[in-house]
């Protein structure tokens, strides 16, 4: 009878259980000291070797010969256990076996001595499922129980056992077992197993498993059953998921607003019978990895992808702002939970979601708003917008066009000279650099207000800036406003305030500070109302 290779391939050892060893040395020591608890408690995710453990651990206590801490598997006690032939060894499953009368039987049973081996065990699988009476029955039995008796309890579900109960366990917290480990596994199943097993379908199960090894061999399993090469293709193809390249593409035609790339790759996921559930918790997946990126130095440690993928998500993040990302996530999040409620609908929820994430215009939610300030913030800041100019009227058909020699060259208009005023301040112009609006300048004048009130008046009026290279330009109406703000005390405390809301040392060098004429403040408002302009167009 064939057996699942997740039975077949299950540790009957402590050193062969993968990604546990802060728990597995411990039991090793006590194992080799003969110090066992009378309880054990096992908690963690699904497939991380708790019920695995507890085998091996109801092993070993009985064993008449173990070895550095681990079950000789030869001597009688160990045989009896591996066949299953004693019955001093009790699995119980709490889920079907969660009443009262169950625990009342454990409890009449635990006075008897064990008919064959030194301990009996009892190992009381999913024990959050128990009512509260059978907690009640199971508490004082649990608290002192004879010498001969060791319980070993396994949750995933901590939080929902009484305080008393876990009080009275020795507590081993099962961690998800990392990608890397789960490959590693995978691969030595796989070469005793015959199969060909490519190093990115590995990695590809690995992550569908999300840290389970039960989960992870139940895959290999089924992409086993199509007797071909184990490639990335064949794990898409079998277990229903859409590859990162297909996911990038998707972000890649969000970017760009490219619906045609978008309608067809849901009609693609419907009529390959994919489920489009599926194909969304991986492309938020893929957003969670860009917002990643976008928002840390290192990224690399938190992102479990090769140095190539890594590549790829920095280049598709660089495509969007951090606002832009949150919105989009917003949305996905919440399309996932339509999704869930309405299956019927899903490829609807999906297009509808996709056209939204193209345009932010379509969506009056704070984050689309936020979206949309920080795109046009980033056009500004980069000189796209102009101050809109009228077109010149064509001249008449009719009307003969005066034609000028070269001997006779148009009189060109005499340069008006600025004041001196406005000559000696003059900015450089605003294609010549990169500004970008300071967003934290009022709680800058904030702090500055709470040591000097004067100087946060006139630095209310100002105007806030970032350039390129990391300094800060500050820009006054008068030279009057400037020589006062930064009178006496007044630029220490502003560039102390500076330093403290940018998180970053502003030195004396890199606060700036100019005096724009009026003329000048008209131009940048004119760009300001031509960006306003141009998003309401994009309306």
């Amino acid at each position: 009878m064939h057996q699942a290779f997740y039975r077949k391939w299950r540790p009957q050892i402590f050193d062969d259980v993968y990604g546990q060893e802060h728990i597995t040395s411990v039991l090793r020591y006590e194992a080799e000291h003969g110090t066992f608890s009378h309880a054990y408690l096992f908690f963690g995710s699904r497939g991380t070797g708790k019920t695995t453990c507890a085998k091996i651990l109801a092993k070993v206590v009985n064993c008449e010969h173990p070895v550095g801490g681990n079950p000789c598997g030869e001597c009688e006690a160990c045989r009896l256990i591996e066949t299953g032939a004693t019955t001093d060894i009790l699995e119980m499953d709490a889920a079907s076996n969660n009443g009262v009368e169950n625990i009342r039987d454990i409890r009449d049973e635990v006075i008897y001595a064990p008919s064959v081996l030194k301990y009996r065990v009892y190992i009381i699988d999913e024990v959050h499922m128990l009512s509260a009476s059978a907690f009640n029955a199971l508490l004082k039995t649990l608290e002192e129980p004879p010498e001969h008796v060791v319980f070993i309890l396994a949750t995933t579900e901590l939080h929902k056992l009484p305080a008393t109960i876990v009080s009275r366990c020795q507590r081993f917290d099962f961690r998800r077992i990392s990608t890397e480990q789960l490959m590693k596994r995978l691969e030595f199943i796989a070469e005793q197993e015959n199969l060909t097993l490519e190093p990115d379908a590995a990695r590809l199960l690995a992550k569908l498993a999300q840290g389970g090894m039960r989960d992870a061999i139940s895959l290999l399993e089924l992409c086993a059953g199509s007797n071909r090469t184990i490639t990335p293709a064949v794990v898409g193809a079998v277990v229903g998921v859409t590859g990162r390249d297909a996911m990038l593409k998707t972000v890649d035609a969000i970017a760009n607003a490219d619906f045609d790339t978008l309608f067809a790759q849901v009609d693609e996921i419907v009529q390959s019978s994919k489920d489009i559930a599926i194909f969304w918790q991986d492309l938020i997946s893929v957003y969670r990895d860009m917002l990643v990126v976008k928002t840390t130095s290192g990224a690399a440690s938190y992102l479990d992808l090769t140095d190539y993928e890594t590549n790829q998500i920095t280049s598709a993040a660089a495509k969007f702002s951090k606002e832009t990302l949150l919105f989009h996530c917003e949305l996905l999040e919440d399309a996932l939970y339509a999704m869930q409620k309405a299956n019927a609908v899903k490829r609807i929820v999906a297009e509808l979601t996709l056209v939204r994430m193209c345009d932010p215009a379509l969506d009056t939610s704070n984050e689309a708003i936020l979206s949309r300030i920080a795109k046009i913030e980033d056009s500004i800041a980069v000189g796209v917008f102009t101050s809109p100019k009228k077109p010149e009227p064509a001249p008449a058909p009719s009307a003969p066009q005066p034609v000028q020699t070269p001997a006779e060259p148009a009189e060109k208009p005499e340069p008006v000279a600025p004041s001196a005023a406005v000559a000696a301040e003059e900015p450089a112009p605003l294609g010549r650099r990169v500004l970008r609006p300071l967003r934290q300048w009022a709680e800058v004048i904030s702090r500055v207000g709470l040591k000097n009130a004067m100087v946060a008046g006139f630095l209310k009026s100002a105007q806030a800036f970032t350039l390129e290279d990391g300094k800060v330009l500050i820009r006054f109406s008068t030279p009057f406003a400037r020589d006062t703000a930064f009178g006496g005390a007044g630029k220490e405390d502003l560039r102390g305030a500076l330093s403290t809301v940018l998180r970053r040392e502003i030195s004396e060098a890199e606060l700036l500070s100019e005096i724009v004429a009026s003329r000048e403040s008209d131009l940048f408002d004119e760009i300001l109302d031509a960006a306003n302009d141009a998003d309401d167009l994009s309306e």
